[in-house]
Formats: C-alpha cells, structure tokens, sequence
C-alpha cells in the first residue's frame, strides 16, 4: 500500500512543478490570465462537485444507518491529486484553444 501512496505523490509534485512552469510563456498579460482563469474556474467547479458528492453519499449513508463504514473516505492526497491533474489539463486544453 506504501506505493500507491509513493505513486500518488509523484504524480501531484509533477503536476505542482508543471502548474508552476506553466504560466511563464511570454503571452499577454490579458491572455494568460483569461486562459489561468478559466481552468481555475473549472478545477474549482469539479472539486465542489465532488464534495457535493461526498456530502451525499454521506447523507445518505447515515439515513441508511451505516455510520460506522469509514472506508469510502478520501484522503487528501488524493484529493489534491485530482485537482492538480484536473487544473494542469484544463489550463494545457485552454492554453491550446486561447493561446498560440
């Protein structure tokens, strides 16, 4: 289980590096942050809807009476795993469609 934890952080310190190399093209000041904009708005909208979610499923279980099933719970590297991976692909995907 160690390795899953190892590969998972791998993988968010390679999108934390490439979220941060990123935004440094030369573009206007008025594109990159339309472009930086957009994929933050995005990346936030798929994280509410998972907490969303998460809320609930958790609702929902406790009407259900299983309160005591704590193994669905995500940690927060993989959390933060998603919203990088999500966020690193929308800004590429916009800075595709908006940039040069």
């Amino acid at each position: 289980m160690d390795w899953v934890k190892i590969v998972y952080s791998v993988i968010l310190l390679v999108c934390g590096i490439l979220i941060f190399i990123a935004p440094f093209s030369q573009k206007g000041d008025e594109r990159r942050n339309f472009i930086k904009t957009k994929a933050q708005s995005y990346a936030f909208i798929v994280v509410i809807g998972m907490l969303l979610l998460e809320v609930g499923e958790s609702i929902y279980l406790t009407i259900q009476g299983n309160t005591s099933d704590n193994s669905n719970v995500n940690s927060p590297i993989v959390l933060l795993t998603v919203i990088s991976i999500i966020y690193l692909a929308t800004l590429i995907f916009y800075r595709k469609k908006y940039g040069d």
